[in-house]
């Protein structure tokens, strides 16, 4: 899934030709062919949904808006890290991977080179320099011209081209998002256009619809914002719960299983997370249990459980759901099975 991106004002977007045929004309001539200008609604959410993707390397620099153009030097919690093709990400991740409830920081060597959110490239000098492509993400995030990159359209897709009278002049085929940035970005004000409906799109959460209309269009990119914000939730939400995992003790409240409370199984075992992914169960005769954990989220938070060497622990491995979570009691739902449930409460 993309993630936001937005249009920074470090250089200017060389303009693509595009070839328009008079003999492909669409038979929509005559009707009301439902026209944007430059200014129109449907120009900004089609320009805002095909900015460049700058996501795929968050982790590392944290801006959606632009990504670090390979080879980059950097200082990853302290350890330098020269980061020459997408393959060395894993080594960066496995950094991050250590503790897992520490502040992660990294520090660039410059000069460094990214491709912003129009897809021009930049260098980079120094950190005052990073900044400001920093600050206008933040800028149009807050004045609404950031990416709505929650919407993948699907291409190639037509734009039916028309004078001011309504007369169409023609039709574009557009078979890429930088092809259809830089058409919306360079709408005259004597032209309008029409999209040549029905497109396909898919939305933050991998589902896939039909649109039929603008307003079809306005719609799939309110769903996939409120899909995006509840995802962002999800992934604040995992954050706090790791914090809660590791710095507390547990217990097993509840496990419900065939309708069946076996909690007693667990009653002498205390359950400590380490910042490491590891989970060690241990009673007072020092019977110990290990195993390992993980804390992802999608729409909702989930907690994977795998023990080992013990069958009692073993029914507890699962990639349980989490349905609610307090400072000291989390609450879960097996994904396979709902009436199997989960309660750990901190002792």
């Amino acid at each position: 899934m993309k993630k936001l991106k937005i249009v920074t004002g470090i250089a200017l977007m060389a303009i693509l030709g595009f070839t328009s045929c008079q003999s492909e004309i669409n038979d929509v001539q005559g009707e009301n062919p439902n026209t944007n200008s430059a200014n129109s609604t449907t120009t900004s959410n089609l320009k805002r949904t095909s900015m460049y993707d700058g996501s795929f390397d968050d982790f590392l620099d944290g801006a959606s808006c632009s990504s670090i153009l390979l080879p980059a030097t950097a200082k990853i919690n302290g350890v330098q890290v020269s980061i020459l093709s997408q393959l060395d990400y894993q080594q960066v991740i496995s950094i991050f991977g250590q503790s897992n409830n520490d502040q992660d920081t990294v520090v660039f060597q410059f000069p460094l080179r990214v491709r912003l959110s129009n897809y021009t490239e930049a260098t980079v000098n120094n950190q005052t320099e990073y900044n400001t492509i920093l600050n206008a993400c933040t800028s149009a995030e807050a004045s609404g011209q950031d990416a709505i990159s929650s919407v993948n359209i699907s291409f190639p897709i037509t734009i039916l081209t028309y004078n001011l009278s309504l007369q169409q002049t023609g039709s574009v085929v557009i078979t890429s998002e930088q092809q259809l940035y830089t058409y919306m970005s360079n709408v005259s004000s004597t032209e309008l256009f029409s999209v040549n409906y029905p497109i396909s799109v898919t939305i933050a959460d991998g589902t896939k619809s039909t649109v039929s209309s603008d307003a079809e269009l306005q719609s799939a990119i309110t769903a996939s914002l409120k899909t995006e914000a509840t995802m962002k939730a999800a992934v604040e939400n995992s954050k706090k719960l790791e914090t809660i995992l590791v710095n507390g003790k547990f217990k097993v409240d509840s496990f419900i299983s065939a309708g069946v409370n076996s909690a007693t199984n667990y009653k002498d075992f205390t359950v400590d997370y380490a910042n490491n992914l590891s989970v060690t169960a241990i009673n007072l005769l020092g019977t110990t249990v290990s195993g390992t954990y993980a804390v992802s989220s999608e729409l909702d938070v989930f907690l994977k459980l795998n023990f080992s060497g013990n069958a009692t622990f073993a029914l507890l491995n699962n990639n349980w759901k989490v349905t609610s979570f307090t400072a000291t009691t989390i609450s879960l739902q097996s994904t396979t099975n709902a009436a199997v449930t989960l309660v750990l409460k901190q002792i």
